[in-house]
């Protein structure tokens, strides 16, 4: 287990390092702050375990360090320590998301009592890496949608009450936040007979997006040999899913707009007019209010569209999510390439929560994916993983976008590479070397550096 004391009293830092270290069971690597920003600074380039925090601190507050850790590390456990026994206060923090709260001064014995509760959990954590002796990954889902955040259960608490509807929804979010599985559980949800149909608009050119959502009647252009079927006539009694809506042509924003407002379309090339009963659902990740502003969008459209809006949060702001999706994720790929993968490592996991995700569920998916296929033993470790892409390497750094100083962010990043390189290794130092392109003296030097008392961390 790996232990944080957070606290600007050394005296109390060395009273939490004299108790741990007298402990027979279980081990422990003890590591200090004495603020806020080294505390957090430490949890987003270590494996931390359980964190003890004095409530007040030079540059904020147990709060902090609470809320901090905890978006970082999900799994983390946060106790608080306070020299003043207030009611209100602790079930603040406690509702705040505290595992616990000591009294100072701290009793050896209630120390003792937070370090074995803990590794007990943790002992709880890495059974469930295992998956079940038979069936699927156990996971709350629901239509195919992996969850246990209250922003998702949220999301699908709207969805379900708007299915039983026939108004439009307007899907927001980031790509890869799986507005579609949120279109298709309303659509299961509301019991229409028709078929689900989707069209990405972003994957069309602009002079087959008309013919394409309306049909046309052979000889209406060139190249149009027979009659075809648009999506409308396809959807219907069912439900449409226009993905990135904000893709449509101008020139065709009006023609969708008489669609939605009066049920009924009028092929290409075709006077005749068609009544329909079609759903929309529609789902965007660009502002549809901006495009109003600069008018690349109509205002009437918009409204349209957005009678119901449901906004998808990204992936980096339900990170409790992640266990249960790399689940699912590892469950599905052994099936597809023939794996045994039994799960994850406790550091791989960490690893995955302090990303960013520019990419959401679909990023974590494809690393998984990768993971599963290199993985050469039982569980995916941290060198399994894909490096983090050009577009969160900023965020993989400093997760809480704190400015760090040359020196720490370096530090973080030599870190992080020699870890990796040790990880894929299985901690052969002269693999591992070779690896890096240095020599195996050079790696030693680097490990001695890295793990010097003043750096508060270490690799091996």
């Amino acid at each position: 287990m790996t232990l944080l004391a957070v606290d600007d009293d050394e005296t109390q830092i060395e009273l939490i390092r004299s108790i741990v270290s007298g402990l027979d069971y279980p081990p422990i690597e003890y590591l200090s702050a004495m603020n806020v920003k080294d505390a957090l600074v430490i949890v987003a380039r270590s494996v931390v375990d359980l964190v003890l925090t004095d409530l007040h601190l030079p540059d904020g507050s147990g709060f902090d360090v609470l809320t901090g850790a905890k978006a970082l590390s999900p799994a983390i456990a946060v106790v608080v320590m306070t020299a003043f026994a207030n009611t209100n206060e602790a079930v603040s923090l406690l509702k705040g998301g505290a595992d616990d709260y000591l009294i100072k001064p701290t009793a050896r014995a209630d120390i003792e009592r937070v370090l074995i509760r803990v590794n007990e959990r943790m002992s709880l954590q890495r059974e469930a890496l295992l998956p079940p002796a038979e069936g699927p990954v156990a996971s709350p889902a629901v239509a195919g949608i992996i969850y246990r955040s209250e922003s998702m259960a949220t999301v699908l608490s709207m969805a379900a009450r708007a299915a039983n509807s026939s108004a439009s929804v307007l899907l927001s979010g980031e790509s890869g936040t799986g507005k579609e599985l949120v279109a298709h559980f309303i659509h299961e949800r509301s019991g229409r007979a028709g078929p689900f149909v989707a069209v990405s608009l972003s994957a069309l050119p602009e002079s087959l997006v008309e013919s394409e959502l309306f049909g046309h009647v052979k000889g209406s252009f060139t190249g149009a040999n027979a009659d075809r079927l648009g999506r409308f006539e396809e959807a219907e009694g069912g439900t449409l899913f226009l993905d990135e809506i904000g893709e449509i042509p101008l020139s065709v924003q009006v023609k969708l707009l008489r669609t939605i407002q009066f049920g009924q379309i009028e092929r290409i090339g075709e006077n005749r007019t068609r009544s329909l009963d079609v759903r929309i659902i529609a789902a965007t990740n660009r502002s549809l209010a901006a495009m109003v502003k600069d008018q690349s969008f109509r205002r009437d459209l918009y409204y349209r569209l957005n009678v119901i809006e449901i906004s998808l949060p990204p992936l980096r702001e339900r990170k409790e999510d992640i266990r249960d999706l790399v689940d699912y994720f590892i469950a599905r790929c052994n099936g597809l390439y023939g794996k045994t993968i039994q799960g994850i490592t406790r550091e791989a996991l960490d690893l995955l929560h302090k990303r960013g995700f520019p990419g959401n569920i679909r990023e974590l998916e494809n690393a998984i994916e990768r993971a599963v296929i290199l993985c050469r033993g039982a569980f995916i470790r941290a060198g399994d993983l894909p490096p983090p892409t050009d577009a969160e390497n900023h965020e993989y750094l400093d997760p809480l976008t704190t400015r760090l100083d040359y020196r720490t962010a370096m530090h973080d990043f030599e870190g992080r590479l020699i870890r990796g390189a040790l990880e894929r290794n299985e901690g052969n130092k002269s693999a591992a070397a070779r690896d890096l392109g240095i020599s195996e003296r050079h790696l030693r030097s680097r490990l001695q550096r890295l793990n010097s008392p003043e750096k508060g961390e270490g690799l091996d």
